[in-house]
């Protein structure tokens, strides 16, 4: 038996025949499809070829900004661009860090707060639940935190903390630096008769800069971080004038339309 043979005979892509063509103009066909042409060939782009300006530098990780340490020795106005980048970028993961306050167990503690960066201060809460001072602290803390998001705030039991901590120095608050404990609060009247957070915020930085907005530039002194701390405070205290003023005012405008309509 014979095998049956079945040849197919394909023109190049795009060809047409005399015979298509004619049948193409009587509708017969549909229209020939355009011959297929590949895009033009491009080189990628080169990094090392574009132009090095501000913006090239805007476009680096903080990876790259510090592999090309060595690279703009020649250019000393990128070099100084470079730097300051490279501070902004490091300064910026910093104050993105914390902005709350943390909740941590008693295993958490090491980690957490005593091996904690040197350049960090932190702020713990000792607690337990059901007792209301400690709320009335930890909405004060919770603003500060977000205020303050270069320092770091957590929370823990107190026994999770200090095994046998007696009751009734709840809520304690513990500052630490470099390892170390700098300072100790027990008890809510530590931070005067009405406890706000400026007034804890005052209280914190007593005897160090305890508080860190991490836009304060360079200078952590004490007196710097104390003069933001009564910039806040006052700001706040207008604010609240005003408001006081504005809610007055409509008052004394709603009583004057109600006795002219008497």
């Amino acid at each position: 038996m014979m095998a049956d043979y079945h040849f197919v005979y394909k023109d190049v892509e795009g060809a047409s025949t005399q015979w298509d063509d004619i049948q193409r103009k009587l509708g017969n066909l549909p229209p020939k499809p355009p011959a297929f042409k590949p895009a033009p060939f491009e080189p990628a782009p080169d990094p090392d070829s574009a132009p090095k300006d501000k913006s090239w530098i805007d476009k680096k990780t903080e990876e790259e900004l510090e592999d090309l340490e060595d690279d703009l020795d020649d250019d000393r106005f990128l070099e100084e661009y470079r730097k300051k980048r490279l501070a902004e970028m490091r300064e910026a993961a910093k104050i993105s860090k914390y902005g709350s306050v943390i909740p941590i167990s008693g295993s958490d503690f090491v980690r957490e707060v005593s091996q904690a960066p040197q350049d960090v201060w932190v702020v713990v809460i000792l607690y337990k639940e059901g007792f209301p001072e400690f709320g009335l602290l930890l909405q004060c803390l919770e603003e500060l935190a977000v205020k303050y998001p270069a320092t770091k705030f957590v929370k823990i039991i107190s026994t999770d903390c200090i095994p046998n901590y007696p009751d009734r120095n709840l809520p304690t608050l513990l500052v630490y630096n470099n390892g170390a404990v700098k300072a100790n609060y027990v008890g809510l009247h530590s931070f005067g008769r009405r406890c706000t957070p400026e007034g804890v915020a005052l209280v914190l930085c007593q005897s160090d800069p305890v508080l860190n907005d991490g836009l304060s530039g360079s200078d952590p002194s004490r007196k710097a971080v104390l003069e933001g701390v009564r910039r806040r405070f006052i700001e706040k205290v207008v604010t609240e004038h005003e408001d006081h003023d504005d809610d007055r005012s409509s008052v004394t405008v709603i009583s004057i339309q109600a006795s002219s309509i008497g």
